[in-house]
């Protein structure tokens, strides 16, 4: 799976069903670069590096997509422990 596979599998359970796009988009919030508001471009992207290194931890590699049931597990695991 590519990561623009992943993006759009995440998009469309985002789009079946709110409470998902809910909890996705509490993760993405979770996971902004620090000032975020201080570099161009000014969106609240996840900081690459730290990405990566979540990647390494949980599946040994930092160049791996992860499937797009482990982000949803994590996204509703948000929900009930904030």
């Amino acid at each position: 799976m590519s990561w623009l596979h992943l993006i759009i599998a995440l998009k469309l359970r985002a789009l079946a069903n709110p409470a998902v796009a809910a909890d996705l988009l509490r993760v993405w919030w979770r996971y902004r670069r620090r000032r975020w508001w201080a570099q161009a471009p000014f969106v609240p992207w996840p900081d690459r590096t730290y990405l990566r290194w979540r990647l390494y931890t949980a599946y040994g590699s930092e160049d791996i997509v992860p499937p797009a049931a482990d982000i949803l597990r994590y996204a509703r695991w948000t929900r009930r422990h904030p």
